[in-house]
């Protein structure tokens, strides 16, 4: 297999990021620090300062796409897992601004993740502002600034670290797809039901209610 070689520190073109990341929208990529040169410090920095979430990767900084409803729907989603989560004594949940290392110089920022007291360090909260953290369940909520390209990269990145699940949340067409590996998966549609499977046993949410408007959903 043919070895991927990056370009140095500041030498990314935008040609370059686009093969990298596919046709990301570039305003979410930071040019200060230059591609290739930027580092958990500037992460933490730039959070501190402006608000704003970044992940890491390759030393580019990735600003996370945002959106309404994406936040909406990942909202939701915390206060159904965390329910269940807090009721059974599994762990915690972490919602859209959880920043965790999951491996050395990637920080990845999932919508929603659950991470298991056997992953937790002495079965307590980090206090870091990154932590190095890998989640037993990362969930996504995908916009329009998320690219293909990115997504698999990151589902890659995900399984790799060793994440047990991941699921990727489609507003349009109201549909889950859940990866058990970066090359199995399945789909759950808007009238079905999403459940944990080995990572959180007898959990189980109707899609319906996930993408229902809120005064038609039920007292959950």
């Amino acid at each position: 297999m043919a070895q991927i070689i990056e370009p140095g520190v500041g030498a990314w073109t935008a040609a370059d990021l686009v093969e990298r990341f596919g046709p990301i929208p570039l305003y979410r990529i930071r040019l200060d620090p230059p591609p290739g040169a930027a580092t958990e410090r500037d992460v933490i920095e730039i959070h501190d300062r402006e608000d704003r979430l970044y992940e890491l990767v390759d030393g580019i900084l990735l600003e996370k796409a945002v959106g309404s409803y994406k936040s909406y729907l990942a909202g939701l989603l915390v206060h159904f897992l965390q329910g269940f989560v807090r009721k059974h004594r599994l762990g915690v949940v972490y919602p859209p601004d959880g920043m965790m290392r999951i491996a050395p110089d990637l920080v990845r920022i999932p919508d929603v993740s659950f991470v298991s007291f056997d992953r937790l360090p002495g079965r307590k909260v980090p206090r870091d502002p990154i932590a190095g953290l890998v989640p037993d369940l990362a969930v996504e909520v995908i916009s329009r600034g998320d690219t293909a390209r990115e997504m698999e990269g990151k589902l890659a990145e995900y399984f790799a670290a060793g994440v047990r699940l991941v699921w990727y949340v489609y507003p349009d067409p109201r549909e889950v797809r859940v990866y058990t590996a970066p090359d199995r998966s399945a789909v759950v549609g808007k009238h079905e039901t999403l459940d944990g499977g080995d990572v959180l046993p007898g959990f189980s949410l109707h899609l319906a209610e996930l993408f229902a408007e809120p005064e038609e959903a039920g007292g959950a």
